[in-house]
């Protein structure tokens, strides 16, 4: 077994970096880390400048960055904050406040990707359960894990299925019947995993706060409605590569008299896009060397053939909460040959995401975002509710990816 020691390491290094967040006394995060790995095999000589920038997927990045200025059109035409303040003015009860707030935010997510929803919603959903005499907690646990299951239902609701979709050329309308199902089971298992915790823990008392937040404009609403429809109709009809469509409807948002350039780029999220950027050559530099492929063989030997359907789901759900899920779905595309392969990579990947505050940035950011504002939630009070929810749809999930081989339609 031929060991490029350098490789080797550094790999090792990068994602220890990715389980950790970061190294102890270093202010480097997981996107600094894989740019660093990058930097430092170029300078060791283990990749060429040329090597670097064809490990790159341009279609999947391109996809991801047209996609987030659609998503910042909606964002800064107040969209978020409109439909978030309508929600929780609703006249009803805070238990079907809660399952309007895990269909709503799973159904956004599934278009406009689920960080930028999580992202926007936090605040004002505080804000407003705050005004109700609400306890804040259950509805932005709701908020984080139906945002996790909603953005699994097709090819744009995150960074991580758009990878899957784009390297494996699926078909958007092909794998939107393929998850549906689990992802809808999902959001409703959300709801009552959440609603069986807090029973008789609705209301509290809080000073009421207010949170800025765009002004909701229907013209730039409508605008960005628009080019949505068309792009998912594209998406499902047309056979222009979707990273071009996203593009395009990119460029159309970008030349407009009101919308300035500058805060519609400051919403992109550039550090997602290095440290994409980086992985991509972290991950050539391993599969070039030949050691990814000497350690697939070596575990087909010990019975464990990552390339089945049963194998990828089970080590993509671990994986993804070892070292979140991009990485994971990085790693684990080579094996990624059976005709089900993207559906179990993507769903499993997501979904995953719920059980641990780490095992998602959307977890992260709906944590972080409260915390500012005051509302601390534990580790211990996100996994006791994140454990079961990933638990029961991954188990709904397994069985109907099994059941997907008996349907040739779907299969």
């Amino acid at each position: 077994m031929v060991v490029d020691l350098t490789i080797l390491l550094l790999f090792i290094a990068v994602y220890s970096g990715m389980i950790l967040g970061g190294y102890p006394g270093m202010a480097l995060d997981r996107t600094g880390i894989a740019l660093l790995g990058a930097i430092l095999l170029l300078v060791l000589g283990r990749v060429t400048l040329e090597e670097a920038w064809l490990s790159q997927d341009v279609p999947t990045l391109c996809l991801l960055f047209g996609l987030m200025v659609v998503s910042a059109q909606f964002r800064l035409g107040g969209l978020y904050a409109y439909i978030t303040r309508k929600l929780v003015t609703l006249p009803v009860g805070p238990v079907i406040l809660l399952l309007a707030f895990s269909f709503i935010s799973g159904g956004l997510s599934a278009l406009l990707a689920n960080d930028i929803v999580c992202l926007a919603m936090t605040p004002i959903l505080i804000e407003g359960t705050v005004k109700r005499k609400l306890n804040p907690v259950p509805y932005l646990l709701v908020l984080a894990c139906s945002a996790n299951i909603g953005s699994a239902a097709t090819l744009i609701g995150n960074p991580q299925n758009m990878l899957i979709g784009q390297t494996l050329e699926l078909s958007f309308g092909v794998y939107f019947l393929q998850a549906i199902l689990p992802a809808s089971i999902g959001l409703v298992l959300a709801w009552a995993v959440i609603c069986f915790q807090y029973q008789g823990k609705w209301y509290m008392e809080y000073p009421v706060l207010e949170v800025e937040s765009p002004e909701f404009n229907l013209w730039q609403t409508a605008k960005g409605m628009m080019v949505l429809l068309v792009l998912v109709i594209g998406f499902l009809f047309s056979d222009i590569p979707r990273e071009i469509m996203a593009l395009a409807a990119a460029g159309f948002l970008l030349t407009s008299r009101r919308m300035g350039t500058r805060p519609m780029l400051a919403l992109v999220d550039w550090h997602l896009l290095v440290l994409f950027g980086g992985l991509f050559v972290v991950n050539h530099a391993l599969e070039a060397s030949g050691m990814l492929e000497q350690a697939m063989s070596f575990m087909n030997q010990q019975g464990v053939d990552v390339s089945k359907p049963g194998w990828l789901f089970i080590i993509t759900a671990v994986l993804s909460n070892m070292v979140s899920n991009v990485p994971a779905v990085m790693l684990l595309l080579p094996m990624a040959t059976d005709t089900l392969a993207g559906p179990v990579l993507a769903l499993s990947s997501t979904l995953a995401g719920n059980l641990i505050i780490v095992g998602s940035i959307a977890n992260i950011i709906v944590i972080d975002q409260a915390a500012r504002l005051g509302f601390r939630i534990s580790w211990w009070q996100h996994a006791r509710t994140g454990i079961p929810i990933t638990i029961l749809t991954l188990l709904v999930t397994a069985i109907w990816l099994y059941t997907l081989q008996f349907i040739p339609q779907l299969h």
